[in-house]
């Protein structure tokens, strides 16, 4: 008999609110959170946009002394992991520890630490390199920071499958609960790449959008006028358990995870597969492991990057794996809002898919003005849409070929 795991606590810190309440609110209202480049002066980049996460302080979460020694991509993930396990009534591990894993993925890791402490040394010399800089870069050290910030001392460690990790994590996370490992896992993505050598790197590759004098219109998944995708930073925690172990502690389960899928397309180092063929068997892995047929999906949020070739493969996809369904099934891309999160895209997304149907709500795909007629199914365009969802699908793809694909549904004891 298949282990149910159940998600029992979600943490979210995004570029459009510092908490899960705040972030669920404004992406039903159609809020964008992309704007101007503020951290730093970004005149001289092509892009001069992103969705920052706004207001955060990291004193507020943790110790201003041990928040000195991370880089911002895991202060995010300590203070989303915070309100994760504060809901899940997970917060003294005295004595359980041992049985509770973190896995806490990242894309990129501590970027901006790497490229603040290479102008150090070319400035002021070798010498003078931060004794922290290995590990604040770490892209692990998030998942490190998390442990030791909570006492979780069961498996600890970082996927990394580019834009797909935080997918990968929360999918690892699972595995670990169903070989009994862990009682518990803490899992989920973080990301802050938004420094110029971030910004740099993907516009030399002609990811971004370029529409800088109107930002909260650049990231239009699945519309004609897409351009790329834009930059965003942000965390994503879920606490998963054993639904044996969260009724032991009396802890009403939010969702369960019912689903997990990840494939390779072997075909390209950034472009997705043209026929969306790797991604679509990542979809039939998570039906299959997930026990359910095509026609049970009740909502999809989308991978949606605002890519010219990602939203068409991943429409291709959908429709391979949902025939004539697919027309039926309401598909959003909360990119649009959020901008890409890289990493922790999958993270931010599956929170959103776990809190669509414990709220019975779909957030909107806004910017979606001139539907590419390659993009043709129900995207949820400009408004939320309302209704119960009983399972949702949450898509992510990942330079290198990663795909990744979890389900979840209502909880029923």
């Amino acid at each position: 008999m298949t282990t149910r795991i159940v998600v029992t606590g979600i943490g979210v810190v995004s570029p459009v609110g510092l908490s899960r309440d705040s972030t669920w609110k404004n992406l039903l209202a159609g809020m964008s959170g992309i704007d101007h480049i503020a951290a730093f002066n970004p005149e001289d980049l092509e892009t001069t946009i992103a969705g920052e996460v706004k207001g955060f302080e990291a004193t507020d979460y943790m110790p201003r002394k041990e928040s000195r020694r991370m880089d911002r991509f895991s202060q995010l993930a300590v203070a989303a992991a915070g309100e994760a396990v504060e809901q899940a009534q997970f917060t003294d591990l005295n004595g359980i520890g041992e049985r509770v894993s973190v896995m806490v993925a990242s894309g990129i890791g501590g970027i901006i630490t790497l490229s603040e402490q290479i102008g150090v040394m070319d400035a002021r010399g070798p010498r003078r390199v931060s004794p922290f800089l290995v590990p604040m870069m770490l892209p692990d050290m998030a998942s490190g920071h998390v442990s030791m910030s909570l006492g979780a001392r069961g498996p600890n460690y970082s996927t990394v499958s580019a834009c797909a990790s935080g997918g990968d994590a929360i999918g690892q996370g699972q595995a670990l609960l169903r070989m009994g490992v862990a009682d518990a896992v803490i899992a989920g993505g973080t990301e802050a790449a938004i420094c110029p050598i971030g910004v740099a790197g993907f516009n030399s590759v002609k990811a971004l959008s370029r529409r800088n004098d109107d930002p909260q219109k650049a990231s239009r998944p699945f519309d004609a006028g897409r351009d790329g995708f834009v930059l965003g930073e942000g965390a994503g925690i879920l606490v998963m358990e054993t639904l044996e172990n969260a009724r032991e502690r009396g802890v009403e389960p939010i969702v369960e995870m019912a689903g997990y899928g990840s494939t390779s397309d072997a075909h390209h180092i950034t472009q997705p597969h043209p026929k969306g063929e790797g991604a679509a068997r990542a979809m039939e892995m998570a039906l299959k492991d997930a026990g359910m047929a095509p026609e049970d999906i009740d909502y999809i949020n989308a991978h949606g990057t605002s890519t010219p070739l990602n939203d068409r493969s991943e429409t291709l996809a959908m429709k391979k794996v949902f025939g004539d369904e697919a027309y039926k099934i309401p598909i959003s891309s909360t990119k649009s809002m959020t901008g890409h999160l890289l990493g922790a895209s999958g993270a931010l997304e599956a929170a959103v898919a776990a809190m669509a149907i414990a709220n019975s709500a779909a957030p909107p795909t806004i910017n979606l003005e001139e539907p590419d007629p390659d993009c043709d199914l129900d995207y949820i365009p400009h408004v939320a849409r309302r209704g119960r969802i009983r399972t949702a699908m949450s898509n992510s793809f990942g330079f290198g070929g990663h795909n990744v694909s979890l389900i979840f549904k209502e909880f029923i004891g």
